[in-house]
């Protein structure tokens, strides 16, 4: 069920209605964990029973945890079962690929068997959330919920199921075991962010689409120019896709009374890379960093020693997004300007490692648009299909015998309409870099000026909406 389609916009309501109805914490989650069933099940009822059946293993083994013996074998049995199942569906053709390639190289006749598998939708958030959240009960950071129904609805809570943010115990868990309370202000929040989002979906996101799929699928074709276009484009796209869904997923939770975690803190304003990867998609960097760079020594090992795991860290991540060579070169690409991005930092004595906004600086805002457009040269790698197409892709926008061919890319009309939707949000977040535009930044609105906007957003929704594609990280 994709959250910008018909059947969320009554999906919602109705789980909403249901859900105040209830008089009890015990009622509201049970209407929550069935409404998430029925919104994961839309799609896949398989992979509905693969995922409540790895949540019920996890849940056995928690508890088992809790007694005290062999908490480390049961732990490390967790791990396994729940990367195993990843590796399985994410993994295991990618890799039965490249070995059979490797074989090859050295004279071996190798045909490794793949698998005919989908990948089920969000396995790679809902395998990460409850790795925290075993390891968590494991260092004595989080006590194991006794309660199953308290657990599913933490794991398969729908706002969050398919493409996160990727919640602790300590954020979400704690707030499924509270009573909680209707509140109109709340209420207001969330349906103020899933209007924003919807926005950034289907009017940024989805008119960038076009363009940027024609442009990327021959990029062979295309002059400097438009393909540098198409980089932008796409850089626009994937933030009005997953930022458009994070918001959505916050709107909706706060009408539940619950709130997530923020996962992007506008990244495009960011100063480096190191402040960059701080502010985007922040769940997942924050869970590398707790379960796999400290784990790993961190800082506290020797200087070289250091930036090797910050390496690894961007290497997995990379991989994370993706069993794909380009992911794994994204990865890598990433690590390499973070590394240098730290050492300068540190130099600096944090003086570029801060969120404070010091007013306008020419300076500033050039580390601002270097830092944006080496995140767009990164995109064209995340974005290729293939490391071939990264080569041709990357050496015709940097053919400089091109540059004076300015045709305009496919869909010119629809990537005029992503670009000035873009502009218009990033502006509002510039303006608003001190305080969140979507709260406060509309409360500070007159009355009769907040609402004219809310009418004017659906208007423009309905008017340059694109078609109901699903969102990216659906597929990671």
């Amino acid at each position: 069920m994709l959250f910008n389609s018909t059947i969320y916009l009554i999906f919602l309501p109705l789980v909403f209605a249901c859900y105040w109805l209830m008089r009890t914490r015990r009622g509201q989650n049970l209407v929550l964990l069935l409404g998430s069933m029925v919104f994961y099940g839309w799609w896949s009822l398989p992979y509905l029973g693969l995922m409540t059946g790895t949540c019920l293993a996890n849940y056995l083994i928690s508890r088992q945890m809790e007694g005290g013996c062999h908490r480390k074998a049961w732990l490390t049995g967790a791990v396994l079962l729940n990367f195993g199942v990843l590796g399985l569906f994410k993994y295991f053709n990618f890799f039965a690929e490249n070995l059979s390639v490797v074989l090859q190289a050295f004279g071996m006749r190798a045909d490794m068997p793949t698998l005919e598998l989908v990948l089920p939708i969000g396995i790679s958030f809902y395998t990460f959330q409850l790795t925290a959240y075993m390891v968590d009960c494991y260092r004595g950071q989080l006590r194991p919920t006794r309660s199953l129904l308290d657990f599913l609805t933490f794991i398969m809570f729908f706002p969050q199921l398919v493409a996160g943010p990727i919640e602790r115990g300590s954020q979400l868990l704690c707030q499924i075991e509270r009573e909680r309370r209707f509140s109109y202000p709340e209420g207001v929040t969330g349906l103020r962010l899933i209007l924003v989002g919807l926005f950034k979906k289907m009017v940024i996101a989805d008119n960038c689409s076009v363009p940027v799929d024609a442009i990327f699928d021959h990029p062979g074709g295309f002059s400097a120019p438009v393909l540098l276009m198409g980089a932008i484009l796409f850089t626009l796209q994937i933030y009005g896709d997953f930022s458009g869904y994070c918001d959505i997923a916050k709107g909706s939770a706060h009408l539940m009374g619950i709130r997530l975690s923020v996962n992007f803190d506008r990244p495009y304003f960011s100063r480096s890379m190191m402040e960059f990867w701080r502010r985007w998609h922040v769940t997942l960097q924050s869970w590398f960093r707790d379960y796999v760079y400290i784990p790993l020594g961190g800082s506290r090992v020797g200087f070289f020693h250091t930036q090797l795991n910050i390496f690894i860290v961007f290497l997995l991540s990379g991989l994370w997004h993706g069993a794909a060579w380009t992911f794994v070169l994204w990865g890598c690409y990433h690590g390499l300007l973070y590394i240098p991005s730290r050492l300068m930092a540190r130099r600096r004595k944090g003086r570029g490692d801060d969120f404070a906004d010091r007013g306008f600086s020419l300076n500033l805002e050039l580390c601002r648009l270097r830092t944006f457009m080496l995140f767009c040269l990164g995109q064209v790698i995340f974005r290729c299909q293939s490391i071939g197409d990264v080569g041709v892709y990357l050496g015709s926008m940097l053919d400089v015998r091109t540059f004076s061919q300015l045709t305009l890319p496919p869909s010119a009309t629809l990537a005029a309409v992503g670009l000035l939707a873009s502009v218009l949000l990033l502006a509002a977040e510039r303006l608003t870099l001190r305080k969140d535009y979507v709260t406060s930044g509309f409360d500070s609105m007159p009355k009769w000026a907040r609402r004219s906007l809310y009418v004017l957003l659906v208007l423009v929704i309905l008017a340059f909406g694109g078609d109901n594609s699903a969102f990216i990280y659906f597929q990671f």
